[in-house]
């Protein structure tokens, strides 16, 4: 089977691979399999049985993209490309030539501990003018979990109903690909969590539900922290849930907390992930130093 159709079927047979074999997380499966279908389209359903110089045509589309995208996009057709050769279904693999756009690793965005103390008063304003409010209640729970514990969102929204069991201090996550890791739960966020508790039937099947017997969207939640941040007079667009993630991690960091402590609360594969943190944290050293430090005023 040639074409598109074609395509589409050894797309299908290379996400299946990576689901069964190499554990990749949902989302990771949706953009490989969105961008192995625009590269398939790019060569009018030739991305199969590409040769040198169909990957040549793709790099002249990909070098308008960020090189983030183009990096991911790469990365994807010479793993394709990869996987075709190595199961037999084309006799070679040119993607070993493709050229891997480089991608620049930009620093996290984070936020300085006033601007979470800003996010907390808010939460705390809320209390008082509603009080037992369900969904101030939510979202006290919701912020505590993202700062408290490093959550990705999808981790978060996902919850299982029990999985916080008051007093316990801990949750076992299954993260990006299935993997397992244990993720402590501080005192004020397990009575933030069972405050929420209170209000979700025992019977749900989510800690934080919707309204159609799924679990809250990370679209939803996305739109609840950036309220939260407008409430605390923080510019919105600096502000979300990974946001927040990487608050947890560089804060961890400035206050003395190991980096493979780190990597492990965040469930980083691979440590160069979360080294990425000790460049913030280094950067706000830098900083106090040439603020704080009594010579700082002094002209050399």
């Amino acid at each position: 089977m040639t074409g598109v159709a074609g395509d589409q079927r050894l797309i299908a047979l290379f996400l299946d691979m990576l689901a069964a074999e190499r554990g990749a997380a949902k989302n990771t499966l949706l953009a490989y399999g969105r961008d192995l279908a625009q590269a398939s389209v790019w060569l009018d359903g030739g991305l199969g049985r590409a040769d040198a110089g169909a990957l040549a045509q793709l790099s002249v589309h990909w070098a308008a993209l960020a090189r983030a995208s183009a990096a991911r996009k790469s990365s994807a057709v010479r793993q394709f490309l990869g996987f075709l050769a190595g199961e037999g279904l084309r006799p070679d693999n040119p993607g070993r030539d493709l050229a891997q756009p480089v991608a620049a690793r930009p620093l996290p965005k984070t936020l300085d501990p006033r601007d979470v103390d800003r996010l907390f008063a808010a939460l705390t304003e809320q209390q008082a003018t509603d009080p037992g409010n369900p969904r101030v209640l939510r979202l006290t729970a919701l912020i505590e979990l993202l700062y408290g514990s490093g959550l990705r969102a999808t981790e978060l929204v996902s919850l299982p109903r029990h999985a916080v069991r008051p007093g316990r201090g801990f949750i076992v996550l299954a993260g990006k690909g299935g993997k397992e890791r244990l993720v402590p739960i501080g005192a004020r966020a397990d009575a933030a969590v069972a405050a929420h508790a209170e209000q979700v039937p025992a019977a749900a099947r989510y800690l934080f539900p919707s309204r159609r017997d799924t679990h809250l969207t990370r679209l939803r939640l996305y739109q609840l922290v950036k309220s939260l941040a407008a409430a605390a007079d923080i510019p919105p667009e600096r502000v979300s849930p990974h946001v927040l993630r990487h608050a947890f991690a560089t804060h961890l960091l400035e206050g003395g907390a190991d980096l493979r402590t780190v990597q492990t609360l965040l469930g980083h594969a691979d440590i160069a992930t979360t080294q990425i943190y000790t460049h913030v944290a280094s950067q706000t050293l830098v900083t106090l130093v040439n603020t704080r430090h009594p010579l700082a005023d002094r002209k050399p």
